[in-house]
């Protein structure tokens, strides 16, 4: 949902952008989003359906200028896993987000629809900010 959202403010807002989303672990690798995420998106006009999790690998740190986590401990995995040398700057993406830095986006996994709602208020509000800061 993050990816969709930000990709979504960016055309929006006429911005150019390289957007992809990735997990640390491997256990959805190939797999679409969850359903509820679809339904979610949908509502916002915009179909996820098409997306496949992959998961993040060593070259994403050298593609990338930004990875952000959606949690400390997905923080913490990437920082694990990234190279020694590497170009991306990493941080949780609700550190964007005046009055959230440090949070977790709302893992809605195990929740209800009403956790994706909000999931999808917390990425399109970090999306709100990272697009308003390249904008300029």
């Amino acid at each position: 949902m993050a990816e969709a959202a930000l990709r979504a403010r960016a055309v929006e807002a006429g911005i150019a952008v390289t957007v992809d989303s990735a997990g640390t672990g491997d256990w959805h690798v190939g797999r679409p989003p969850d359903r509820r995420a679809i339904i979610e998106a949908g509502r916002h006009g915009i179909d996820i359906s098409g997306y496949r999790a992959r998961q993040a690998k060593a070259e994403d740190f050298l593609r990338f200028s930004h990875i952000f986590a959606l949690d400390p401990q997905n923080l913490r995995d990437l920082q694990a896993i990234a190279p020694r040398r590497h170009l991306a700057r990493l941080g949780l993406l609700m550190d964007l987000v005046p009055g959230r830095e440090g949070t977790a986006v709302i893992d809605p996994y195990y929740g209800e629809a009403e956790d994706f709602e909000r999931a999808w208020a917390d990425v399109s509000a970090a999306a709100d900010v990272l697009v308003g800061r390249l904008g300029r």
